[in-house]
This record gives C-alpha cells, sequence and structure tokens, in this order.
C-alpha cells in the first residue's frame, strides 16, 4: 500500500478538473528525457482511457530510444508543427505541466501556456516550483515524475484505467530518472509500484533493452572518444570532468539525446564521487551533473552554474565559452572538497 504523499485537496481539485474536461493539453519541457516522454504518455493514455481528448506538446525533439513507446509518435513537436502547436493549445481547456517547475523551461510554449484561459495543473517533482497552476503538486523527494503520475492516478481511485501502455511509460520515466535504479531508488515505495506495474503485463527487461541498447554506432564510438581523449580526473577532490565542443560532437553525426547518460559513467570509477559533463551547443554550454552518496550537485549547480536538480542528480547552463565554463568548474571544486567525502 502506498503512502499518501499528495495532500488531498490537491488531489480532490485535481480530480474534479479532470473530470470536468475533456479537451486536455499535456506539456513538457525542453529536451524532454525519459521522465518527461514517460510521465507525459502516461497521463496521456489514462485520459484516453477516460474518454478525453488528449494532446501531448513537446518544445522539440526527443531522443529515438525513446519513440518505440506507445503514442509516441502522435507527440506534437512544437519546433516542427508550430501553428498546429498554437491550435491545439488555444483549444485546450486543461493543461497538465509535467516534469518542470518554471515556465522558462518549456521554451517557446512558455507564451503559450502563460497566455492561455485553461485551467492548469502542475505535476513535478524538481525543488522550488512557481506559482503558475490552478493546483501545483510537486513533491522534490520523489524520484520521478512518473511516480507521481501513478500516484496521482491510483489517489483519485483509477487504477483500473491504468492500461499496458501507460504502465509501460510509467516505468520507462521511473527508470531513466533514477539511472536504471541506481541513485533516488531506496525508497521501498518504488519497487512497490513496479510489482503493480508487472501485473498491467509490462516487460521490464524488454523496456530496458530498448532504452539502453539501442543506440546507433555513431553514439558508441563518441562514448568511447570521450572516455578515452575527453575525460579529465581530479583526484584530490574525487571528481571526474568530460568536457564536449561543438565541432568535436559534429564528428559523430549527432542525434538527439545521444550523449544522455554519459556524465553516469565516471562514477564507476573507484574513489570518483562527483562527475561533470559539459556540452557546448550554439549559444550556451549544458551543464550535466552527478553524483554519489550525499556530495550535493544540485547545490554546485544552483552556486555555480545558476542551475538545479536534486542531490545526486542535477544540471544547469552557461552563457559563455566552453573554456570558460571549464575554469569556472575548476576554480569552485576547492570549495566543495569538505564536501566530497
Amino acid at each position: 500500500m502506498l503512502n499518501k504523499i499528495i495532500a488531498e485537496e490537491s488531489i480532490q481539485k485535481a480530480k474534479k478538473m479532470t473530470d470536468k474536461y475533456d479537451k486536455i493539453v499535456i506539456v513538457t519541457h525542453i529536451s524532454p528525457d525519459g521522465d518527461a516522454i514517460g510521465s507525459s504518455l502516461a497521463l496521456y493514455h489514462f485520459l484516453l482511457e477516460s474518454g478525453k481528448m488528449a494532446n501531448v506538446i513537446v518544445p522539440n525533439e526527443f531522443p529515438g530510444f525513446l519513440q518505440w513507446m506507445d503514442g509516441a509518435a502522435d507527440i506534437i513537436i512544437e519546433e516542427k508543427s508550430p501553428e498546429i502547436t498554437k491550435e491545439t493549445i488555444e483549444a485546450a481547456e486543461l493543461i497538465f505541466c509535467l516534469d518542470f517547475n518554471t515556465l522558462k523551461r518549456i521554451g517557446r510554449l512558455e507564451d503559450m501556456v502563460k497566455n492561455s484561459s485553461a485551467k492548469k495543473i502542475l505535476i513535478d517533482h524538481h525543488p522550488y516550483p512557481e506559482k503558475f497552476c490552478d493546483v501545483t503538486i510537486s513533491h522534490p523527494e520523489i524520484s520521478s515524475t512518473s511516480e507521481l503520475i501513478f500516484r496521482f492516478i491510483c489517489r483519485m481511485g483509477r487504477y483500473e484505467d491504468v492500461n499496458k501502455s501507460c504502465a509501460e511509460c510509467i516505468y520507462t520515466g521511473m527508470m531513466t530518472d533514477t539511472g536504471a535504479f541506481t541513485y533516488n531508488s531506496n525508497n521501498p515505495a518504488i519497487y512497490y509500484i513496479i510489482s503493480e506495474l508487472l501485473t498491467k503485463g509490462i516487460d521490464k527487461d524488454a523496456i530496458y533493452s530498448k532504452v539502453y541498447n539501442n543506440y546507433l554506432k555513431d553514439r558508441i564510438r563518441l562514448e568511447g572518444f570521450m572516455l578515452y581523449r575527453k575525460m579529465k580526473l581530479y583526484e584530490a577532490y574525487k571528481t571526474a570532468l568530460m568536457t564536449l565542443s561543438l565541432e568535436e560532437h559534429l564528428k559523430f553525426n549527432p542525434q538527439k539525446g545521444d550523449t544522455e547518460g554519459f556524465v553516469n559513467i565516471p562514477l564507476s570509477i573507484d574513489k570518483i564521487v562527483f562527475s561533470a559533463f559539459l556540452r557546448e551547443e550554439k549559444d550556451l554550454v549544458r551543464i550535466s551533473l552527478r553524483s554519489r552518496g550525499n556530495f550535493p550537485s544540485n547545490q554546485f549547480a544552483k552556486e555555480i552554474f545558476n542551475g538545479g536538480g536534486h542531490l545526486n542528480a542535477s544540471g544547469g547552463e552557461f552563457q559563455g565559452s566552453l573554456e570558460e565554463a571549464v575554469k569556472l568548474f575548476e576554480e569552485a571544486l576547492p570549495r566543495y572538497k569538505h564536501l566530497l567525502i
């Protein structure tokens, strides 16, 4: 039996809105990952099962290793279909905002969602949510937004409406946001939920294979290049850093999401507690941080790169050159040495 983390008042308000409105839109953050797509498609299948007209809208493309999920082909991608996106949001009576805590995280969807007259419900697990929704369900202590979707459905008394497709999406989001249950995954409730999803007919081994054993050859070659040429160890700080310039990335026929998971790899090295991956894009440097134990990667992200996230998984952005970002990272390490135990 799951503990009732979500406040009853929030459940009842959200349930009333979900029951009342038929035209429902689900939006998630830019560069959507497994939890963003998993939670969005899980809610999508639940709403369809409930007889609703539902659409998932994302700001830009998502990785190919997530496109096997049922319903992925129906997702509206704003950068490809701006007019359809605009029309769909304008027609919405209810908007679910999933896996983001601030409107700036949805890119060009921000103004459309903010200016929409539709009721809005936020379901998210990132800290410090902005107040832009009629109902806010925010629980940073929960491992993934997909887990929150499962809890939300069950608390509404609608577990029977979780079909196999919905269950597969929930499991995918939970799995990817915990590194295949290797961090942020010590809560026994996670494994209770997995057992419930298994009763819906999911094949968790097949899902793992579709996500983690489904890469293109260029991605594997890029990984080898990163580990051999681009990984630097700061042994005095129990830290690893990998960097990737835009020019270097272009040599490996880049695909959306092909660097996903790279930041986790150095944590398999003995005594490495903190891992960072700095990837140059056209107008910024994207920062991914991971840690083991109690080292607060989210504190580092917030204080150094104006980012955020969770204790062991966080990130941020840097407006400047890759070299400047590396310098900032290296200069900051001594300030955190006392935490790197």
